[in-house]
């Protein structure tokens, strides 16, 4: 008996000495070690944090490094992410984007103006609120990712304004959006022909009758307002519900062009008056549909930025 004893003792012994001379001692041939978990943790630490930065910048919650210059990169709504390296991929995407827009929503203005019939009644001027509206809605779910789906002058200049998007690219954009925007009311020139440019300016928008420019230009800086202010707050705060984006833009451009519609035509955007202009050759109160969209949107952005973005709903 005593000598089980002192076998016992000395294994415990031995396994005592070995513990102590072993800094990981939970180190197995399965990897399963307190070294290992250490790191593992550390590791998937760093990660969560980087995660969840990057999530950040895509939303447009961190501002810093946004406006620099070089390789630096710059958060762009729905979770797009434009730098030097894939800005002329962006800048492709936003022109064929306004082309879509300019497209769909001028072509069945300019059907509604020639009162051309479909397969039933002709076009009324709700067809033309749902057209852009859903051309929105597909332009943001089809390029958002890419290159942020702005298709407007007044989005990018409200987004760089509020640190959302980067100085140095407003200048592509711009120019890659009034390109399309031309292209796009060329093809409605050519779609329905010469009645098309003479008869209905390529659906230019112009204050209505007894309008002055002045009404027109407080009318559209309220409703570019709207729509800049959906944008910003869907496409840019994490706190959105996923997958409202594209629907909760486009019926906001819908309304815009519902309540403007009978007043100034219902622009918002300077690219979809200025273009069809050009092509029509007609310039009436242009300077409106350029300074009114870019004021509304500026003014939403920063009130986003400013006050929404800082409230919190959740309990």
């Amino acid at each position: 008996m005593s000598e089980r004893h002192d076998k016992e003792e000395e294994l415990r012994r031995r396994s005592e000495e070995r513990r102590m001379s072993d800094p990981y001692p939970n180190e197995g041939r399965y990897g399963g070690t307190d070294r290992g978990s250490s790191s593992q943790s550390s590791g998937f630490s760093g990660a969560t944090g980087r995660v969840s930065e990057a999530a950040d910048r895509v939303r447009g919650r961190v501002s810093g490094g946004q406006s620099g210059t070089g390789g630096e990169q710059a958060s762009g709504l729905y979770g797009s992410s434009i730098d030097s390296s894939n800005v002329v991929g962006a800048a492709v995407a936003e022109l064929i984007g306004t082309f879509i827009l300019i497209f769909t929503g001028c072509a069945v203005a300019v059907a509604a103006i020639l009162q051309r019939p479909t397969a039933g009644p002709v076009y009324d001027s709700l067809a033309v609120a749902l057209a852009f509206g859903i051309a929105l809605v597909v332009i943001v779910a089809a390029i958002g990712h890419v290159s942020g789906a702005h298709v407007n002058p007044a989005v990018t200049l409200s987004l760089a304004v509020t640190n959302k998007f980067s100085w140095q690219y407003v200048p592509i954009y711009i120019g890659a959006q009034l390109v399309g925007a031309v292209l796009g009311a060329i093809a409605v020139w050519i779609t329905f022909g010469e009645g098309a440019r003479e008869v209905a300016a390529v659906a230019a928008t112009f204050p209505t009758d007894s309008v002055g420019d002045l009404r027109a230009l407080v009318v559209e800086i309220l409703v570019t307002f709207i729509l800049v202010f959906v944008i910003i707050s869907v496409a840019t705060d994490d706190r959105a519900p996923a997958g409202i984006a594209p629907l909760a833009v486009g019926f906001a451009l819908a309304c815009g062009v519902l309540i403007a519609g009978p007043v100034t035509g219902g622009s918002l955007n300077p690219a979809r008056t200025l273009r069809p202009m050009i092509v029509a050759g007609q310039f009436t109160a242009v300077w409106v549909y350029i300074v009114g969209p870019i004021i509304g949107g500026i003014l939403a952005a920063l009130v986003y930025d400013r006050f929404a973005s800082q409230a919190d709903a959740t309990v």
